[in-house]
């Protein structure tokens, strides 16, 4: 096992604390004030990994932090201080782990798609009374007909399980593609801007066993990517600071595009922490 000193597992909680809380107290002090934002709350909301235990840091598996003592739920003391109870842990996220590492690993292996444009925001909002849509607080940048037309136009091509299911049901049929979750790991693919923020949510869900680093790095990404996401969708986000990517026009896709690739080159080394951190974990059962 690798045994961290006091002084640098100390230092490391310490700076993952003061990185995450940059992000958490902003979404805190909104909540107390009834104040919504569709970018930045949606890393809260529908991901259900809660603030104070994205706060708190662990080591990871086979970490001993010297010195430690009840250092908290699911860790043990030992000898040389605390250390992670894999005999309590780890037998209850084996398949989870397994499904995690077969999903990461079949969406690694895929080329890249770059031209859904991110028609899968406006697909959402398809053919819906404004008084109906998700973030109906923030207006629309062109009208309900302009919107119908351009999806009608370009149609939808998303395979990501998890946005489609917020499809309008007119929307649906238009999509060249019927994701479900059983289809999931044959589907996604790593040009897809939701399935690589869902790196996020697959490191959560492995957390305590991996660094909390790693879920900030994957964090971090998500939030980039959400602005993005937004940016291209059909709101009107000006009244936040965030300048449109028109979509609709030649311009815009082929921003959005450049975007969607450097996203998809800065996912590959998480996805691959991701595998391997998975790999090592399935090792130890």
């Amino acid at each position: 096992m690798e045994v961290l000193s006091e002084r640098e597992w100390r230092g490391r909680a310490s700076a993952h604390r003061d990185r995450v809380g940059a992000w958490i107290e902003p979404h805190l002090r909104r909540g107390r004030e009834q104040v919504a934002h569709p970018v930045e709350d949606f890393l809260f909301t529908y991901y259900t990994f809660r603030p104070g235990r994205l706060l708190r840091w662990h080591p990871g598996a086979e970490v001993i932090l010297a010195g430690a003592s009840s250092y908290g739920a699911n860790y043990r003391d030992c000898a040389e201080g605390a250390v992670l109870d894999l005999e309590l842990v780890l037998p209850q996220r084996t398949a989870a782990i397994s499904w995690t590492r077969e999903l990461l690993a079949a969406t690694a292996s895929r080329p890249p798609y770059l031209g859904c444009f991110g028609m899968h925001e406006w697909a959402m909002v398809y053919r819906t009374p404004e008084v109906e849509i998700r973030h109906s607080s923030f207006p629309l940048r062109l009208s309900p007909e302009r919107i119908e037309e351009i999806v009608d136009q370009r149609g939808v091509r998303c395979g990501h399980f998890d946005a489609f299911r917020f499809f309008t049901p007119p929307a649906r049929p238009l999509n060249v593609i019927q994701p479900t979750r059983e289809r999931q790991r044959e589907l996604e693919q790593p040009g897809c801007l939701h399935a690589n923020m869902d790196l996020y949510k697959w490191a959560y869900k492995l957390s305590p066993l991996i660094g909390s680093e790693l879920v900030a790095d994957c964090f971090a990404l998500a939030r980039d990517i959400r602005i993005v996401d937004m940016r291209a969708s059909p709101y009107d986000l000006s009244a936040l600071g965030y300048r449109p990517i028109q979509v609709e026009t030649a311009e815009g896709r082929a921003e959005y595009a450049t975007a969607q690739r450097a996203f998809t080159e800065r996912s590959a080394p998480l996805r691959r922490r991701l595998l391997q951190e998975c790999d090592r974990l399935l090792a130890l059962t």
